[in-house]
This record gives C-alpha cells, structure tokens and sequence, in this order.
C-alpha cells in the first residue's frame, strides 16, 4: 500500500468521514495478504519506498493474476519482471489498462504515474545489441521506481569511440548502469572515466567460454576500476533497485 493511500485513510478518520471499523478493514490485511500461491507482501512500499515486484518467470497466469488483483486493490502500481508475451495476452484481457514492453519482457499497471523520486538521472548502457533485454528491463524498473532515464546502446569495447562520442551523457548522470555480456569488460571501462557510482550487470550472452555469464561476471568483480558494483546475472531489475535508493532525494 502506497504511503500516501495510509495517509489519506487516517485523514478520512480524523475528520469523521470514515469510522473506525471502516479504516479496521481496510488495514486488516497489512502487512501481507495470504493468496495461498503467495504472500503478497502490501507493507513493502511503506518499508522500503517500492512496492512488491512480481517475477512472472515460473508463475502461472492464474497466479500472476492473482497477486495483480491484490495488489491493485491497495492502490498499489505493478511491475511484474520476466514474463513472456504469450502471458501477457492472457492477462491484458483481465487488466487491459495494463501495457506489456516486449523488448523489456514486462509488463506495467499503473495506477497513478511513479512519484518522482530520483534526484538525478540513470543512465542505462548497454554493451551490445543483443543485451538490450536486460537493459531494458533495467531501464523500465528505473522509470517506474520514479526515476528520470536515459539509455545508451550498443557502444561496447568493440568500438570504443562510439562510447567516447557520448562523454557529456556520462558526466550528466547520477548512476550509470553498465549491462555486458562477452568477457564483460565495458564497465571498467566506463568506471574509469566517471565520478559516478556504477552498477554492472553480466548478461548470458556470448559464445560457449563465456559460461553463460559467468566470464563477464567473474571479470565484473575483478574490475580495477574504483565504484563499481556488481549485480547477478541478467538481473537488469535488481541494478535498477540499487540505482534508485542511490538517486533518491
């Protein structure tokens, strides 16, 4: 439940539009609700200022939708991460205000536009073309989380100037996100030219010695380049996180 939402119910009591047994009941099913396939946690806004995201890889449409109605009734915004398309026209057809981003692979219900929370802008870089879908869903969790985006992509080591070329993005960023897959090398590379926090996140993509991510994570945490962090594998939406509790106001 969105902290404002707590607020305007107190208000209701205290200036007698709203009796108490009628508050009761809105709040009796704080801090989590039991869906039994899930328990859907309503107090994670007011503890942690997002709300509960819901990872649609794995989940049933049945289940998804389940935990969308719960959420939505609270007046909470969704963000449901890693769904595929074919699920998502299931849902659209329950919440066809809802709108599925393909080239993020999620799928967003807002109730109210994202509060603007963020106190700078995130910068999201993509090494290649092929790991746009992580970035994506980097960028889309950032956005929604309340943040100002930018993203840059396919300007890997490959081709260095095509990175150099945009020097004033760069340095106009708060965090900048650095998604690579292949041996993962681009964010040492960006972290040694900004004064920035750096959030690096190895992709799965490349040729059979990359391991499935597992070199360019392995070469991540190797990085000799100051302030830069690492993330797991593919987890566009855990970089997003962390760069917005770094960008709040």
């Amino acid at each position: 439940m969105h902290p404002e939402n707590i607020k305007n119910l107190l208000q209701s009591v205290r200036d007698g539009a709203l009796s108490i047994d009628d508050a009761l009941q809105h709040l009796k099913q704080l801090p989590y609700q039991d869906l039994g396939c899930a328990q859907v946690d309503h107090h994670r806004e007011l503890r942690q200022g997002m709300p509960e995201v819901i990872f649609g890889e794995g989940k049933t449409v049945e289940q998804i939708l389940a935990i969308m109605t719960a959420m939505s009734a609270k007046g909470s915004s969704v963000l449901v991460t890693r769904l595929a398309q074919e699920k998502s026209r299931k849902i659209l057809t329950v919440f066809p205000a809802a709108c599925y981003h393909g080239e993020a692979r999620c799928l967003t219900l807002e109730q109210k536009p994202p509060e603007q929370r963020g106190k700078g802008t995130i910068l999201v870089i993509s090494a290649g073309t092929s790991d746009i879908p992580v970035a994506a869903e980097a960028l889309l969790t950032a956005s929604f989380l309340g943040n100002t985006v930018e993203h840059v992509y396919d300007v890997g080591v490959a081709g260095l100037h095509r990175l150099l070329a945009r020097g004033e993005q760069l340095a106009a960023a708060s965090v900048i996100i650095v998604v690579a897959g292949m041996e993962g090398a681009l964010p040492s590379v960006v972290g040694g030219l900004v004064d920035k926090p750096v959030i690096a996140v190895p992709t799965s993509v490349g040729y059979g010695a990359s391991f499935g991510g597992i070199a360019a994570l392995l070469g991540m945490l190797n990085s000799c380049a100051a302030g830069v962090t690492v993330v797991n594998i593919d987890n566009g939406f855990g970089a997003a996180c962390a760069a917005s509790l770094i960008n709040r106001v």
